[in-house]
């Protein structure tokens, strides 16, 4: 007997229908993909470059003040809109890591229980029925998500190869820019790699004045840069009045699961995002948040971290460049961002990077993301574990690249 509360469910989950569609997610396919290439192959390890997640620990020292903070009394209670400690090093770590002039402790900054839910609660503060995020795709579809929850539609901006995956906010149209809230931009940007410049960034800001536009400019990977400076979107002239940015500590302090981040910016957008907060939680863990200093205080964290990423993504640019495919070291994450192939010579043929994903998984045990938003292309990340007696080890990682290299190399790839 189906229960009444099938019939309750919201709109925006499907209402009546909730559950009941058919439809298979990707990650879902690449779970199951995976269990069923180990089946097949008991015998043969599974090397999996499709996670997002890093493969360490945080720093020990960051460790011992979550462990030291956790002792103290006065840290048990809720935090609500965060300590003021941590807002006061905000400013002081934006200024030295990405040269953002001043911001003010008290107004322009405020910590989230991580980057995701800092991304939902801002759409929160402008999306009504009938409005527009312009959303760049492929890309985190949180914002997006949200926005059609509250009755908002989204406009898609594609990130194309030729246009450096930058969007071009001069194709859209007029229409849509006056229904439009919201520009979403993530740079250096998942799953592309791509790093935005300040030339785009003025553009961009130019923009928002222009259309009554505010920019939610999600810089989860902004320490994680490869070539130039890390660039923050703050940095440029008059940023500040039409945005605010927000920072993970997840990716640079290797602190996923501590769900710590920051929105710093706009003061109107940071109280708009306060008063949503104030609904939704009670703040982060107090000791997380005093882990978060010490983390601020220590961008050498990152850099060590920074570092290993950018070993691993210049020998695996190699690898595929070895096997025929077109890859390019990213300007920032820790992903590859890769053209798929059609084909097999005389084998296999892929419509898609799915399927081309797929075989990877199926045949040759390389777990991999495909993304068909912008082209066909497959993201491999460098954030595969690579431990030898509880340590990161070079020999290991090699070993596990070797192996990717020889199966890749086993088969003759086609391109279009």
């Amino acid at each position: 007997m189906e229960s009444y509360i099938q019939n309750l469910f919201s709109e925006r989950l499907g209402g009546k229908n909730f559950g009941k569609e058919d439809v298979i997610y990707k990650f879902e396919k690449i779970k199951r993909a995976k269990k069923a290439a180990k089946l097949k192959f008991p015998n043969v390890e599974l090397i999996d470059m499709g996670v997002g997640e890093p493969d360490e620990m945080a720093d020990s020292s960051v460790v011992d003040v979550l462990c030291n903070e956790s002792k103290k009394p006065e840290n048990r209670g809720y935090s609500d809109n965060g300590v003021q400690e941590l807002k006061d090093e905000i400013p002081i770590y934006m200024k030295e890591v990405f040269g953002v002039g001043e911001l003010d402790p008290v107004n322009e900054v405020i910590h989230a229980i991580g980057s995701k839910p800092a991304l939902a609660y801002i759409t929160s503060v402008f999306i009504n029925p009938g409005d527009v995020t312009l959303m760049t795709v492929p890309g985190y579809p949180v914002t997006a998500t949200h926005t059609k929850w509250y009755g908002g539609s989204v406009e898609p901006l594609p990130l194309l190869e030729k246009n450096k995956f930058l969007p071009e906010l001069d194709a859209i149209s007029k229409e849509v820019k006056e229904k439009a809230k919201i520009l979403y931009l993530n740079y250096p940007n998942n799953p592309t790699g791509a790093q935005a410049t300040k030339k785009f960034y003025k553009k961009a800001v130019d923009f928002a004045f222009e259309n009554d536009v505010v920019i939610v400019q999600d810089a989860a990977y902004a320490a994680l840069t490869y070539g130039e400076k890390p660039l923050s979107f703050l940095s440029v002239n008059d940023a500040k009045e039409v945005g605010v940015e927000i920072h993970s500590f997840s990716k640079a302090y290797n602190m996923t699961g501590w769900r710590l981040a920051f929105v710093a910016g706009n003061e109107l957008i940071v109280r708009g995002f306060a008063t949503v907060k104030d609904n939704y939680d009670s703040g982060q863990f107090i000791p997380i948040q005093k882990a978060g200093i010490h983390c601020l205080r220590h961008p050498e964290i990152t850099e060590k971290t920074r570092v290993k990423y950018e070993r691993r993504l210049l020998k695996m640019v190699k690898i595929l460049k070895e096997a025929g495919f077109n890859a390019k070291m990213p300007g920032g994450t820790f992903y590859l961002y890769v053209k798929a192939p059609i084909g097999t010579k005389g084998g296999a043929k892929f419509e898609n990077a799915e399927e081309f994903s797929q075989y990877l998984i199926k045949e040759k045990l390389i777990s991999t993301v495909p993304w068909d938003d912008a082209g066909h292309y497959f993201r491999m990340a460098a954030c595969f574990e690579a431990f030898k007696n509880g340590e990161i080890s070079v020999e290991e990682e090699d070993r596990i690249l070797n192996e990717v290299k020889k199966r890749l190399t086993e088969v003759e790839f086609v391109f279009e």
